[in-house]
């Protein structure tokens, strides 16, 4: 079937009552037949929901539906998209491991990645998006990881995740593709040799900015792995939170659609702005990585990325002049949202560190929404006229 088809028919099965719709089941157990239905379970010989810290209908089809729209074998979800990179990587990371990953990550990665992890004798090392090259010169007899954004937060760069897969298959590595900023409508890594896809359904997925949510998928024996870490440590997603989820996704091409053709409009009226400087949408024939782009991307999302001409101060001045898209640290709603991710997402970092990351001082990330575009350029040019 379709992606659309998919992500509307792809539902647990009918109860007695015979709803046409999933219901919520707000339930922390199950009930069991009888000792021995008890002991099976348990001992997981039956495939059967047991209590909701590890499965739960509401869970299970929401799974089921990013497992198909990426082509993978399996998955969990999360309560929020950090859980699910923290419980990914800890569950199949030892100590004294090393991972390799892209210099630009989001701030909460970073963070783990250099102040939690050492903690656990857990390295890493880091490559420039653009030395991809370089990447077999840091792989190490412990490295067992590479871990990738594409497109990165909040720079917008991509990575080529088929020279990536060939890389992890050559060293017998796991290849982890973030893929909150494409969806699996835009991109599906697995084809390209990534073995785990993550996702933050907090953005787009959601895509109206209600819950938090997060979720793993990809080979069945990694995720076996990071099911029973997380089933012990208990960061699994709530079933409410599930139902509104997977109802999201029988939307998510419809407003994928639409938010990927207002960004591309306003990506194009940022690039004729003198105040506006390295304007970055992956569907832009400038991007340096339009090429890239297009061959693994079906579109290029929702989020642009430039530089506010004057530094920090033009930027704040930006910032505080914007009157219809929201001030937010989100992304992937229905609203525009505009941030300054020095000063905000990534403040935690070092200044060399976010500069060696691509983002300056005048870096604004914009979320574009639904809205009609001629509105939000409305805004954004009263604003960079202000700066």
């Amino acid at each position: 079937m379709h992606f659309e088809t998919e992500a509307i028919r792809t539902q647990t099965e009918r109860t007695q009552f015979q709803e046409h719709s999933t219901p919520l089941y707000l339930t922390s157990s199950y009930v069991f037949e009888d000792a021995e239905d008890m002991r099976a379970s348990f001992a997981e010989e039956k495939e059967r929901n047991i209590y909701s810290r590890f499965t739960n209908p509401n869970t299970s089809e929401f799974v089921e539906k990013i497992t198909k729209m990426e082509g993978a074998e399996a998955g969990f979800a999360f309560a929020t998209g950090m859980s699910a990179v923290f419980s990914t990587l800890a569950a199949l990371l030892d100590s004294g491991d090393h991972i390799i990953s892209a210099r630009a990550v989001f701030g909460s990665t970073h963070s783990l990645f250099t102040k939690f992890f050492p903690k656990w004798n857990i390295s890493h090392s880091y490559f420039n998006v653009n030395d991809v090259d370089k990447i077999e010169s840091l792989i190490r007899p412990e490295t067992k990881i590479i871990f990738a954004e594409s497109p990165t937060n909040p720079g917008v760069e991509l990575l080529d995740l088929e020279v990536l897969g060939k890389i992890a298959e050559k060293h017998n590595l796991i290849l982890i593709i973030d893929n909150c900023f494409a969806t699996p409508y835009l991109q599906n890594p697995i084809k390209f040799g990534a073995q785990l896809v993550i996702h933050s359904a907090t953005k787009l997925i959601d895509g109206q900015g209600r819950v938090l949510g997060g979720v793993t998928v990809g080979n069945a024996n990694l995720i076996r792995e990071i099911y029973l870490f997380s089933r012990n440590t208990g960061p699994a997603l709530s079933p409410f939170n599930a139902w509104v989820l997977s109802k999201s996704l029988e939307t998510l091409p419809v407003r994928l659609d639409r938010h990927c053709e207002n960004a591309l409009k306003i990506a194009e009226f940022l690039e004729k702005q003198p105040n506006a400087e390295k304007v970055k949408y992956p569907f832009l024939k400038s991007h340096p990585q339009y090429e890239i782009a297009k061959k693994q991307m079906k579109a290029g999302g929702n989020i642009i990325s430039f530089e506010i001409k004057g530094g920090l101060e033009a930027g704040r001045n930006f910032i505080n002049a914007i009157e219809l898209c929201s001030r937010s640290a989100n992304l992937g709603d229905t609203r525009s949202i505009v941030t300054h991710p020095a000063s905000t997402t990534h403040s935690k970092l070092s200044e060399e560190d976010r500069l060696e990351a691509g983002i300056s001082v005048g870096l604004v990330r914009i979320s574009v929404g639904l809205e009609h575009p001629d509105d939000v350029i409305a805004d954004l040019e009263q604003a960079l006229a202000r700066v």
